[in-house]
């Protein structure tokens, strides 16, 4: 048996150039044949038209617009999204005065809505598609027909062998048939050859990852349309039902109902925290677990479940995600006269790592000072867990646990603004308002003090008092809760386990032919031709050749090639 070769080859392109080759060379891929054609698209309106849809259904170009909407999504993820937290947005263009109105102009902080990234978006879409219909139209072409006949010249092709054998040439073809069948080829015999075929797959492995691409967007699409997400901040204790007047903030896609919203409730019955005490890691959260009591429906029976970082709840398509935690120190306020006017437990928000926090104490209903008069009174509060700024008077925390609990307030009273129609954040007090005045102490200056459980702040002139409670449950804890509903993210999943199954099919199968040709020679004796074509240059195709020769050849031996004819000449003389 003469080797298998592999000889350098002109290239075939896609439609099989090569003359010799004809249909054995075409229709490798699942390209239509008018966007392989080099020639002109026409002249005119339609010619330009014509011209345009063939270069966005284009696969050069799909993969250009993907590339576009991928670097789209970067100003996304590094500029503030009104979409995600509108406060983020608001102090990064108070502390950018000068990038933010361009910001603003090429919608970099909405980038998802804006007209460029949604352009993109359904150009891709349209691309896809017009890629993928007469893929698939020519894939389906493909596998209702036939391996195509072997071209005339074997020799012509990437990968060949030959032999002689003494056996007759339609046992070698039988044989060959039985063989690559066996091999999973699709095979028939035509005129005096076997025609194979195998690796569909890759085409529809190809076919598979532009239908994945496309199921992602439609998920992508979904969700934003569709998609509901509000934060809720529940202290120890206290409760949520899944109600839009109960979120803190609450936004959602553009065709969001909000009788949509999944009927559920739960109550924060108790939150964990440990954190590491020694070592390099000091001050880590080692233990990060809200306990919860939830039910379905109105009626629906309580439930326990532990929420954890990355560990929702799921309830009835809805997600409830842990974010955040912090303390929420029980303060009790008196007026002038003695009389409890506010008494609970305020959630101050955590400013470090070690859960120094701050926040406002705000009585707005039932104050009256010495005199009788109604008024509004409002604390600004600093609360440490454990305390590190004695002897300093600073307020900072050493550890994030109740170590050493110290709570820091300054008095003001007068109109806190929420009656004025403008949106005021409960956390915090505006002091910069004329509307409020600070109480000041015997030196003249703002009335504030560090209070330890069970200590109070009297304020002046009899205007009443604020004391940090002490005892057992004092200071309590609060957890974030993010509250979301994606709807289509199980086909969005799946659109990306189908495109990763598609890339690997399409990368690592390779669609191939292979001819196995039988013929009498001129001498009687019968000649093998074997030869592969692959849809694009691989060293295994050569190998997977000299596999199915070897695998042949039990069934057509090698015969030894002819004696050459003789050629003694008589020597000079002798006799004749």
């Amino acid at each position: 048996m003469s080797k298998t070769e592999s000889t350098p080859e002109p290239d075939l392109g896609e439609a099989g150039s090569e003359p010799d080759l004809g249909a054995a060379g075409a229709q490798l891929s699942t390209a239509p044949t008018e966007e392989r054609s080099n020639g002109p698209v026409g002249i005119g309106v339609f010619g330009w038209i014509r011209w345009f849809w063939r270069q966005l259904t284009s696969m050069r170009v799909a993969l250009i617009l993907l590339f576009l909407l991928s670097l789209g999504a970067i100003p996304g993820s590094l500029i503030p999204q009104t979409s995600v937290d509108e406060m983020k947005v608001a102090d990064f263009q108070k502390r950018h005065d000068t990038i933010s109105p361009i910001y603003e102009k090429l919608g970099l902080f909405h980038v998802y809505s804006s007209v460029w990234f949604s352009a993109i978006y359904i150009l891709l879409f349209i691309s896809l598609i017009g890629c993928i219909v007469p893929r698939t139209w020519q894939f389906v072409g493909q596998l209702r027909g036939l391996p195509p006949a072997a071209p005339g010249r074997l020799t012509r092709l990437p990968a060949y062998t030959t032999w002689r054998t003494d056996a007759e040439p339609e046992q070698v073809r039988k044989a060959a048939l039985a063989m690559l069948k066996k091999r999973r080829f699709r095979s028939r015999i035509s005129g005096d050859a076997v025609a194979a075929e195998k690796g569909y797959l890759r085409e529809a492995g190809n076919l598979l990852f532009h239908v994945s691409l496309i199921v992602i967007l439609v998920a992508f699409a979904t969700g934003q349309l569709f998609k509901s997400e509000g934060h809720k901040l529940v202290v120890q204790g206290d409760g949520f039902s899944n109600t839009l007047t109960q979120f803190d903030d609450f936004k959602s896609g553009s065709l969001f109902n909000t009788e949509d919203l999944a009927p559920f409730s739960f109550t924060l019955d108790r939150f964990d925290a440990t954190y590491e005490r020694t070592g390099p890691e000091v001050g880590t959260a080692r233990e990060f677990k809200a306990h919860l009591t939830y039910s379905e429906g109105a009626d629906g029976k309580p439930q326990g479940k532990t929420v954890e970082v990355n560990k929702p709840l799921d309830v009835d398509g809805s997600k409830v995600y842990l974010l955040a935690h912090g303390y929420a120190p029980t303060v009790t306020v008196k007026d002038g006269r003695g009389q409890v006017v506010f008494h609970g437990a305020v959630p101050l928000l955590p400013m470090d790592n070690n859960l120094t926090s701050s926040g406002a104490i705000k009585v707005l209903d039932g104050y009256r000072d010495a005199k009788g008069n109604k008024d509004q009174l409002g604390f600004a509060a600093f609360f440490v867990p454990t305390f590190g700024g004695k002897g300093t008077g600073q307020m900072f925390s050493q550890f994030p646990a109740l170590d050493f609990p110290v709570l820091n307030v300054g008095a003001y009273h007068g109109d806190l603004g929420v009656d004025s129609g403008l949106p005021k954040n409960v956390y915090q007090l505006d002091t910069s308002s004329r509307s409020i005045k600070p109480f000041k102490d015997a030196q003249g200056n703002i009335l504030k003090k560090l209070l330890l459980p069970g200590e109070s702040l009297d304020l002046p002139d009899g205007a009443g008092s604020i004391t940090f409670d002490k005892g057992p449950g004092a200071i309590k804890q609060w957890a974030s809760f993010q509250i979301s509903h994606q709807p289509a993210s199980g086909l969005a999943l799946t659109g990306a386990i189908g495109a990763i199954g598609g890339l690997a099919g399409s990368l690592f199968i390779q669609r191939r032919r292979i001819w196995v040709r039988a013929v009498r020679g001129d001498d009687g004796v019968t000649v093998v031709e074997m030869a592969g074509l692959g849809r694009s240059e691989s060293a295994k195709l050569p190998e997977e050749l000299a596999d199915l020769a070897v695998t042949l050849i039990p069934q057509a031996p090698t015969a030894p090639d002819p004696e050459p004819e003789s050629s003694v000449v008589p020597a000079e003389g002798a006799e004749k």
